[in-house]
C-alpha cells in the first residue's frame, strides 16, 4: 500500500476503506473483510455510530494494532473543549485503542475552536498521533489554520472526479495539509459509468471506471475511502496501483470538474441546519451522545 507523508511527519495509507453509512450491525463483518483484503486505514466517526464495529473488527483482525491506520471524527454536538475532550475518550473506549491515528473536526460549526485546542492537548498527551479538519471550506480552512498551533494534517472534503477541489487544495498546500477524499466515487452517480473520458480510460487500461476514477486521486496525492459491504468491490477498489495515467489523460479529466450544488454546500443555510438537528433525526434516543 502506497502512503503519504502527513506535515509532522506520519505516514499514512494513500487508500483506505470508509464506513459512512455502514450499518452498526454490518461494520464489523465490513472492516474485518476490508482489512482482510490488504486495507489497513479505516475510517470512521462519531457520528457514524458505528465505531464500536470498527474497535470489535480492529480487537479480532489479527492485526497489529501498529499497522492499522484509524480515523473518526468529532461531531457537532460534542464541540466545544471539555465536550470534545470526554467524547474523544469514549471515541477511544468504543475503538478498543489507546490512540487514534487521525481525529478531525467533522464539520465546521459551533464551537470548533475549543475542539481543536481538546485536539491539540490529545497530541500532546499523546491519545492522537495527528488532526485534521473534515468539510471546512477555503475560507474557513485558513481561519483555523492560521489559529491553529497545531496546523491541520488533512481536510476531508468531498473530492472525486466531478468534484476536484482545486481552490481547496491551493489554499491547504502552504501549511502542508493534504485533502483526504470522502465520496471519491462520486457516491454512485451515474454519470461516473457512462462518461466518455473516463469509459475510453477503463478500456485502455483493462481497469472499472472507479479504479480509473481513484487512480486520478491518488496520483494527485489525495488520500481516498471509497465505501463497500462487498468484499470483491473491495478488492477491486483497491486494485489501482499496477498502472499510471499519463500527464494527458490526467488533464483529460480535469474538465470534468463540475460547479458545486449549493443545496449541499455548507454554505447554505439550510443544509447547516440539517447537520446542527442530525442526533435529533438519526439518533433521537441519544444513546450515543456524549
Amino acid at each position: 500500500m502506497q502512503t503519504i507523508k502527513l506535515n509532522n511527519g506520519i505516514e499514512m495509507p494513500i487508500l483506505g476503506y470508509g464506513v459512512f453509512q455502514v450499518s452498526p450491525e454490518e461494520c464489523e463483518r465490513c472492516v474485518l473483510e476490508a482489512i482482510s483484503t490488504g486495507y489497513r486505514l479505516i475510517d470512521t466517526a462519531q457520528a457514524y455510530y458505528n465505531e464500536e464495529g470498527v474497535g470489535n473488527a480492529v480487537a479480532k483482525c489479527g492485526v497489529p494494532r501498529n499497522e492499522l491506520f484509524l480515523t473518526t471524527k468529532v461531531w457537532i454536538t460534542n464541540a466545544g473543549e471539555e465536550k470534545a475532550a470526554r467524547s474523544i475518550d469514549e471515541s477511544l473506549r468504543k475503538l478498543r485503542t489507546d490512540y487514534i491515528d487521525l481525529l478531525l473536526i467533522h464539520q465546521p460549526f459551533s464551537d470548533y475552536p475549543g475542539t481543536w485546542r481538546a485536539m491539540e492537548k490529545t497530541v500532546k498527551d499523546g491519545k492522537v498521533r495527528a488532526i485534521g479538519l473534515s468539510n471546512f471550506y477555503p475560507d474557513r480552512f485558513v481561519d483555523m489554520a492560521e489559529y491553529a498551533e497545531i496546523k491541520p494534517a488533512v481536510n476531508q472534503l468531498k473530492t472525486n472526479v466531478f468534484s476536484q477541489q482545486w481552490d481547496a487544495e491551493a489554499e491547504m498546500k502552504s501549511y502542508g495539509t493534504h485533502i483526504m477524499a470522502w465520496a471519491p466515487l462520486a457516491q454512485g452517480d451515474p454519470d461516473l459509468l457512462t462518461n466518455p473520458v473516463l469509459t475510453t480510460l477503463a478500456k485502455k487500461y483493462s481497469k472499472t471506471v472507479q479504479q480509473v476514477a481513484l487512480r486520478y486521486l491518488i496520483q494527485r496525492n489525495i488520500i481516498a475511502i471509497p465505501k463497500s459491504t462487498h468484499i470483491e468491490r473491495m478488492k477491486q477498489n483497491q486494485d489501482v496501483f499496477d498502472f499510471t495515467l499519463t500527464p494527458e489523460e490526467m488533464e483529460s479529466i480535469r474538465p470534468l470538474d463540475k460547479p458545486a450544488d449549493f443545496r449541499w454546500s455548507h454554505r447554505d443555510p439550510e443544509l447547516v441546519k440539517f447537520l446542527m438537528n442530525y442526533d435529533k433525526q438519526f439518533n433521537p434516543d441519544n444513546k450515543n451522545k456524549i
